[in-house]
């Protein structure tokens, strides 16, 4: 025992001591420098502006401004806005990804492939693209009014409907290739199993296939909702002053107010519900995981 006690604490050198730990130390240290220069100190710096008071002393009187009044109003608009965006993304992507799951090979790549090019499209353009679509005078309103739809023209613009149409169609490609994934990994025998022992298609559907993509649809769900938080280019184009989201708010006391320190502590709250929400991704994803291994 006391052996092994006197040579523990030479393990690591030993290990810093050899050649191939070096070599990895030096290739390693570009990228840990990279991090620690573009994200570490720019999240640390960001921390210590929103605890800093205009004198330079500690306080927490932006956290406190930024859980009041009309900026408390804003995060829960945030919050409202991205929980309908990542409800409607998985509904629509739900159904998109399991039509192409039943497509042949080569159908399904086309389908995909239209799926996933409009992403590479700039987030400006399609916004503007569904503004036209969207206006008084744009194609939905006048394919509507040509089928003589009571009340049409509809307002779809600069209002909740506006963004969250907007900010669905934006989240809608990881939604799709999230679930595509997961939709493909279904072993289709459990399926064809449970139909040759008399199950009807809704019982199949709720006992055995919805169990088995439902971490899938947690992940994107909660993806969906974590892209949204943060989104500007949507909500600030097709959106009105009650659609104010946090990243709105931040540019406005930014570019507006000058108000860097206000601005700080809502990009820490802002910081937060994101990491909260890729933690609960890791758990679900988890989760997922230990129950597909022990029902195997």
């Amino acid at each position: 025992m006391a052996a092994l006690t006197a040579t523990t604490p030479a393990r690591p050198r030993k290990l810093l001591a050899s050649r191939r730990t070096r070599v990895g130390i030096f290739y390693a240290l570009p990228v840990v420098v990279y991090l620690l220069v573009l994200f570490v100190y720019p999240i640390f710096s960001t921390l210590l502006l929103s605890l800093k008071n205009a004198d330079g002393s500690f306080t927490l009187h932006w956290y406190a401004d930024a859980l009041t009044g009309v900026n408390l109003s804003v995060l829960f608009t945030t919050l409202r806005i991205s929980a309908e965006t990542a409800v409607l993304s998985l509904v629509f992507g739900f159904v998109l990804a399991q039509a192409i799951t039943r497509l042949k090979p080569v159908w399904a790549g086309l389908a995909m492939l239209v799926v996933v090019v409009p992403h590479f499209v700039s987030a400006l353009v399609r916004t503007y693209g569904w503004i036209i679509m969207l206006g008084d005078k744009g194609l939905v309103n006048e394919t509507l009014a040509s089928m003589s739809v009571p009340g049409a023209p509809f307002q779809l613009l600069y209002n909740e409907l506006g963004v969250v149409i907007g900010t669905t169609s934006m989240m809608l490609p990881y939604t799709v290739l999230l679930l595509y994934g997961v939709m493909r990994g279904v072993d289709r025998r459990l399926l064809a199993a449970a139909s040759s022992m008399g199950a009807g298609k809704v019982t199949i559907f709720r006992r055995i296939y919805l169990p088995l993509v439902a971490p899938g649809l947690a992940s994107a769900g909660l993806l969906s909702f974590i892209l949204s938080l943060g989104y500007y280019i949507t909500p600030a184009l097709m959106g009105g002053p009650d659609q104010t989201m946090i990243a709105t708010l931040i540019n406005q006391q930014v570019t507006k107010d000058n108000q860097w320190n206000g601005a700080a502590a809502q990009g820490v709250i802002l910081l937060v519900l994101t990491l909260a929400g890729l933690l609960l991704v890791k758990a679900v994803t988890s989760l997922g995981a230990r129950k597909k291994r022990s029902a195997t």
